[in-house]
């Protein structure tokens, strides 16, 4: 097993995001370790530390993704017996070039607060997630007016970490909204609550299966996780999303950030990016 380092001098998310994505072509299997906040040659020589015990531990060259402003840093992190991969390295001239300036590094930049009168990134970011938290699971209605997507879908669809997902990552207010058997699932019609909200409206649903599986963690044996409900509900609620023309997704075989870029690719919100 190869062990994979992310590591950064701000929080090594481009780090990671730059490596999983690298990584997700080839078929092996790696640990995953991420070092954030790398910003005094002391810290790198303590993750140094790190990566070369890993070598000795495994015999394999560990993997190493990072990205740095400062050049001392760098220089420490290359200096141990992993394989060191900045993607940066490769795309900063010929960005500069195309642009006509010179790269001015600096530590945090891409995540940090963004200048000259554009909306503080950070700022929307946790509001949204306050936001999402405030309205999870039908809690508080009466603010779905500021919402800028409404989730809905049976009971552990996956509506909530999606909600907190888009908020965190993107700043997008995103409320959700569960459909229960006080809805009729006999008869199942969309809540009155949610018709004037209809075109922020998005679905979530499973397999009946991984529904099944999911619920039986919580309430094992119970009429709740039977196959048979779970089928049931299903059924009725994609049955309500046709009917009332609200877009849905099956988010059986998705990850949650995968999830969440299907929704932003087809609703076409607009992303607070930081």
């Amino acid at each position: 097993m190869r062990t994979i380092f992310y590591i950064s001098d701000g929080t090594a998310l481009t780090a990671e995001a730059f490596g999983r994505a690298m990584l997700s072509m080839f078929p092996v299997k790696v640990e995953h370790k991420t070092i954030a906040f790398v910003d005094s040659v002391e810290k790198a020589q303590l993750a140094v530390t790190k990566i070369n015990a890993a070598h000795a531990a495994s015999g394999a060259r560990p993997i190493i993704f990072h990205t740095f402003v400062s050049l001392d840093i760098k220089r420490v992190i290359t200096s141990s017996e992993g394989n060191c991969y900045d993607f940066l390295d490769y795309f900063v001239e010929p960005m500069s070039a195309e642009l006509g300036i010179q790269a001015q590094p600096k530590t945090h930049r891409t995540h940090g607060i963004q200048e000259n009168g554009v909306r503080d990134s950070y700022d929307s970011r946790i509001e949204a997630v306050n936001y999402s938290l405030d309205n999870d699971d039908g809690s508080n209605i009466a603010d779905y007016d500021q919402a800028d997507i409404i989730l809905v879908g049976v009971s552990r669809t996956g509506k909530t970490p999606t909600s907190l997902y888009l908020a965190l990552h993107y700043g997008i207010k995103a409320a959700n909204y569960p459909i229960t058997e006080d809805d009729d699932m006999e008869n199942l019609q969309l809540p009155k609550v949610l018709k004037h909200q209809r075109h922020k409206l998005f679905g979530l649903t499973l397999e009946p299966q991984r529904l099944h599986e999911i619920r039986s963690k919580r309430r094992e044996g119970s009429r709740y996780a039977s196959m048979q409900q779970c089928r049931f509900e299903l059924q009725e609620v994609e049955k309500m999303y046709r009917r009332e023309a609200i877009p849905f997704l099956d988010s059986t075989r998705f990850s949650v950030e995968e999830i969440a870029a299907k929704i932003l690719a087809e609703t076409n919100l607009e992303r607070h990016h930081y």
